[in-house]
Order: structure tokens, then sequence, then C-alpha cells
């Protein structure tokens, strides 16, 4: 069954957003002859209401852009440059194939690596064909740990999975805590229904390493230093325990461990805290007196905290404040970290692991570089399609050393010639979402949503699911799941009957609708899927796991050479990791890549802003414009955004970036590495 295009020439149609956001926005698509001339919100969406941010506003001019991919093509230069000639789809996929099946008689399947991510949000492409095939045929197994693994699992050690309160219902929460998250650049939703609280004398506090867009809009912004944030929540506790500002009807009905906990923050004192996360004393007892009287009260849990060594314990101490006030009776209060598993689809029938050969080996993703340079057996051929790891993986030299081989065949699937791409022996031209069929859920919201063509593939891309078939053809491969359309895969994904927040959601009533709100009940009172069924303060899973049962905080990982300044690679207002860095009206809006500095260690090295600076450590080096004030905390230093590749530009954060993992989920540390900073001459 073939994609069918909706209202094909003019008029106005339904979509969805498909970055990798939390707020997942219903757009509508105005078209012209067939061709998009505006995207505007859907004022119908009952959470994002018509308000969408500039990166989807002008997703257009990136659709159009002229530098978009418009037929395959097999690299005729080097590995790195751009060098390419034309070829057909047939002679792409014989390519392709036919290298596969001579490493699959060689070396064996795990020679082949798939490497993607969430550049395109929707399930069919990113986690529904696409596994099915590389099950089927045997590769190495990725493990998606690059973004909020270490998170996921530690907020699952406290609440049982990513359940959190519904973001609707904050507007009547009385206090805002934003924490570790620019949400004006990365949940503009979120702070939409913050201001509405506003209104009715809500209080926002941010937590933040950098005073960015979010932390100038707050009430209170609270500078701490990075990988402490969680020795920050048990001095909060502290207090908390300590003044008799807890709920302990809450906790004895509802959590486990509330007794080991109260003598455990004993020794988290608000002078020692003090010391150890650069907030004054008297600031943490205002914090804390704050979140125990003022109610509801409730947090944002941001991605940027479980960024270091340390990030999967602080994720689970942040969840387990809510607790100690009982927050979570109370509408609007409570947290977020994320709320991907209310809207759990089956997995089984998407993904199909049964397909998979039985210990088939796994690779972190963060560890890219090491697997492509150091691994055994090693690693033959790479199929990128979601993502550009080249700019966005961790130690991004040693990334792009091991993409550089000579021996290894290398596929790329995207809308642009990446940076990644360049280094590709086939680079196959992607659809954008909108020529696409899809289903997206939100990780934030309650709202399941579907996407359906509005616009022809762009000259001769094709879709995600459209090359797995293709592969799986050649491949001889013959499954009936491998030949699904994508009429077919929605359809079993939505039949759970494990998960009553789906019930009543199916194919027909998305299409009739285009998004429909999971069935979606209050956490309490309840029982949680932890092993107790209760908020678990005191965690025997993390004992038998090798962890501490109870919230502890521990400093980041000594680097080599002991180097002076925290580098944090934040993201920026305009781009949305390496999305949007190649065009033109993203760059301008963003204007340069900056390096925040505290004014007194700017100072102290004899840079002004304005001035161009090189910043490097072991791992590599990138020269940025300084930009000093106090907007960051002395030793600590901020950039924004993953910039292309430019002639004559070193700017790529990502080649400072360590590529250790963090404590928990195998997740990223891109925020737990140390720099040395010196003026340009």
């Amino acid at each position: 069954m073939k994609n069918t295009l909706i209202d094909r020439h003019t008029g106005v149609v339904p979509a969805v957003c498909s970055l990798d956001c939390p707020d997942q926005c219903g757009l509508l698509i105005h078209k012209e002859a067939g061709t998009i001339v505006k995207i505007e919100g859907d004022p119908a969406h009952p959470v994002t209401q018509g308000a969408i941010c500039n990166k989807v506003r002008h997703m257009a001019e990136r659709i159009y852009d002229a530098k978009r991919l418009r037929y395959p093509m097999k690299r005729v230069g080097e590995k790195g440059g751009d060098r390419f000639e034309r070829i057909t789809w047939e002679e792409a996929i014989e390519s392709i194939t036919s290298n596969w099946k001579r490493l699959i008689a060689e070396d064996g399947a795990e020679s082949i690596l798939p490497y993607s991510f969430y550049g395109n949000m929707g399930l069919l492409g990113t986690e529904g064909m696409d596994r099915r095939f590389f099950h089927r045929l045997g590769a190495s197994r990725l493990m998606y740990t690059i973004c909020q693994a270490a998170g996921t699992e530690g907020y699952r050690y406290t609440m049982g999975g990513g359940y959190g309160t519904d973001p609707e219902d904050t507007v009547h929460a009385k206090l805002f805590i934003f924490w570790g998250i620019n949400a004006v650049s990365t949940n503009m939703h979120q702070v939409m229904l913050a201001e509405k609280a506003r209104k009715n004398r809500a209080q926002i506090v941010v937590i933040d390493v950098h005073k960015n867009q979010t932390g100038r809009w707050a009430d209170w912004f609270i500078p701490v230093r990075p990988g402490t944030d969680t020795a920050l929540a048990l001095g909060l506790m502290h207090v908390l325990f300590a003044e008799q500002l807890t709920d302990e009807s809450f906790l004895r009905e509802y959590t486990v461990g509330h007794e080991e906990l109260r003598r455990h923050v004993r020794s988290y004192d608000p002078q020692t805290v003090s010391a150890i996360t650069g907030v004054p004393v008297d600031d943490i007892y205002k914090l804390a007196r704050m979140y125990g009287t003022i109610s509801p009260s409730f947090i944002r849990i941001g991605n940027g905290p479980q960024h270091h060594d340390n990030g999967g314990m602080c994720i689970r101490t942040i969840a387990c404040l809510p607790a100690l006030t009982g927050a979570w009776l109370y509408k609007g209060g409570g947290a977020i970290k994320g709320n991907s598993a209310y809207l759990d689809h089956n997995v089984a029938a998407l993904q199909r692991p049964s397909l998979m050969k039985k210990g088939t080996r796994r690779i972190n993703m963060n560890l890219l570089g090491s697997a492509l340079l150091e691994l055994e057996p090693p690693i033959k051929s790479l199929y990128v399609y979601n993502s550009n790891p080249a700019v966005v993986a961790p130690n991004a030299s040693k990334v792009r050393q091991g993409l550089a081989r000579d021996d290894l065949f290398t596929v790329v699937h995207d809308l642009f010639l990446t940076e990644t791409a360049k280094y590709a022996d086939i680079v196959l031209p992607a659809t954008s979402s909108f020529e696409n069929t899809d289903f997206y859920r939100s990780y934030w919201h309650h709202y399941v949503q579907i996407q359906q063509p509005v616009i022809e593939p762009y000259a001769e891309s094709k879709s995600n699911v459209d090359v797995f078939r293709l592969l799986a053809r050649a491949m001889g491969f013959e499954e009936q799941a491998l030949q699904d359309t994508e009429e077919d895969m929605i359809r079993q994904a939505l039949d759970h009957p494990g998960n009553p927040v789906l019930e009543g959601m199916t194919y027909e009533r998305l299409v009739e609708k285009q998004f429909l709100k999971g069935k979606v009940k209050p956490l309490f009172p309840g029982k949680l899927r932890t092993p107790s069924g209760k908020i678990e303060l005191y965690s025997k899973q993390m004992e038998r796991s090798g962890y501490p049962p109870l919230p502890t905080y521990a400093p980041l990982a000594e680097e080599e050479g002991d180097l002076p300044f925290l580098f944090i690679p934040a993201p920026n207002h305009n781009f949305l990791n390496s999305t949007f860095a190649h065009n033109e009206k993203h760059v301008r809006m963003e204007k340069t890549p900056r390096l925040h500095m505290n004014a007194q260690d700017a100072a102290a090295l004899g840079i002004a802003s304005g001035d161009r600076v090189r910043v490097w450590n072991r791992r590599g080096e990138c020269e940025l414009t300084a930009a000093a004030g106090d907007d960051v905390l002395p030793g600590v230093v901020v950039s924004q955004g993953l910039w292309a590749d430019a002639p004559g530009r070193k700017q790529l954060v990502n080649a400072l970036t360590p590529d250790r993992v963090a404590d928990m989920g195998g997740g990223a540390t891109f925020f737990s590495g140390r720099v040395q900073v010196e003026k340009l001459p």
C-alpha cells in the first residue's frame, strides 16, 4: 500500500512537528500548487494551542533548501570530502547489499552496525522497519544511550518508569522549579503553562549552570556548580526534614525508606552542601522553605544534569523531592522528567525482536569512536540514519578517525550532505517527515498524533521505511514483517491490551482526529511500577545492582591534566543538535558560536568579550568567541549549539567532550569534561 497524499495541491492540512522536542506541536501546513508556503501552529491542539518555535516556523526553508540531497550518490574522492557522483537507486541498493552479503560471509553479520537516533521522532522510521530489518540481518545492536539513558534509569529506580505530572495540570502549580533545563529554548509550552500560573501568583525558580534565556526569565535564578545538583537536592531534603516541612502521612503511605533517608541526609547540612555546590547557605534554606510551604509545587527536571558522570543518581535524587512534601497529591504538583511511559505502544509488535538472533552483541552509541577503532571483531560497515555522529557524538575527533577508515563501508541516509555523509561510500536522499506516513507520541504531554504525507517526496528521496523494505527484498528476506505497510505497522503498535492508557486509540480514530489523548490517571492514590509499588527513597533494587540504595552525592571523575574549567556544551535556541546548523537562516539568527565565561576568569586570562579564544584538552580543540560576564560561576565555561563544519573555523565542540559513560544506563557524560582556555592572537 502506498502512502496516501492528502490535499495534493492547495489548501491547509494538519501535521505534527517531527523534531526531538518534548512539546511535539500540532501544525497546520499551508500549500499552494503542492508546495508548502507557510507553517503555523494548530490552535486546536489542547497543549500547544497554535504556538510554535522558529525552528518549525521556518521548516519549509529547510525542506526546499538548495543543498538538500536529490538522488543517491557514491563517493569518488577521499573520505571526509565532498566529491560524489550520481547513481540510481538500483545501483545504490545493489552496492549496499552486495557489500553486506560479502561481509556476512567473511566476517559475520555483527560486522555491520546501524547508527541512528531521533532526528525524526516518527516511530515507524526510528524504531519500526529499521529495527525489524537489522534484527533479521543479525547486525550488532546499538544501545540508544546518547540523550536520556542515565536519567531515565535513575528516575525509574525512584518512580518505576517515565511517569510524571500531566503538564496541562501544571497551570495550577504555585511554585515551579526548572532544574537543569533551558525550557525557553527546549520546552516552550511548559514555559507558557508556567506563565499562565504566574498570573495567579505562581513563583518560578531556575537552577542551572548558566543564566540562559530561561534563567533570565525566572523570578529567581540559582547558579550551581556543574555535577553537584545531587548534593543540592540532598541539602534541600536536610532542611525539609530538620524543619518538619515534610508530609509524614504521604511518606508513610506512599514511600519506602523515608526513615533511612531522614537519617542519611543529616550529613548534607547547608554549610557542607554550599561548599560543594557554590549555592549560598541562606539560599539553600530559602529554597527548601519555599518548597516545603508553597503548594502545589512542581519540578521540571531537565536533560542537563544527567549528562554527567553522576547523572543517573542525580535524577534519581531530584525525583525523591516531591515525595517529601506530598506534592503528588495536589493537581499540578509533582515532577516531570519524562512522560513517555504513559503512552507505551506495543514495542514487540513494532520492532519484532523475534527476528533477532540470541546473543547479538550490543554497542554503546557513546563509544562509537572506540567501536570503530578498537572493537574486536571489528565493525566493517556502518549504516547511519536520523543522526549525524561526526558532530553529535562525544569525543568527535576519535569518531572521525574511525569514519575515515579505508576498510569501513559506510552508508548515510539523510536530507543533507552532513559531516558524517562526507565520510560515506554511499549517500541516500531522505524524505522529510511531511512526505511520510508515521505516528508520534510526546515524551512530555499525553497525546499521540499521526502524520500523513502532505507533499510529494522531494526529487528521488525515500523514507526510512521504504529503504529498509528495499534492502530486505534485495537481501532475499521474505518475512511478512519486512513487507508491512505503514498502516499495518501503526495498527500493530497501537494494539496493546497491556496498556489501558491506549484503550480506544486506533488508526482510524487518529486519521479522523489527528491527535488523541491517552486515558491517563493521576499517580496517587495508586500503585507504581517499582518493586514495592511505592516511591522508593530506599531502593533494594539499586543495592542489588551495586549502587547506593539511598540518594548519594558522588563527585565528577577526575580528568587527566586537571585543567581549570568545567566545560558545558549546552543547546542553543535556533538549532536542535546539528539539525538546522546547516541552514543559513538559522545560523544568521544564532549569529556566532560563543564561549560564556565568568568575568573574573576572563580578566585573569586577559580575555574580553568578543575576543577569539582557543578551548582545548587532550581530546581536541575548538575556537569560539568569548562572552564574559556573570552568567556562569567561576571555573565554568559554557558553549551553546552544535555548529556545522565551516572552512577555516574550528567549532566542533564535541571534539572536547569525554566518551566515558555515566553511572547508570550507559548514558553520555558530555558535561563532565574539563578544558583550558586561551586568547588567540
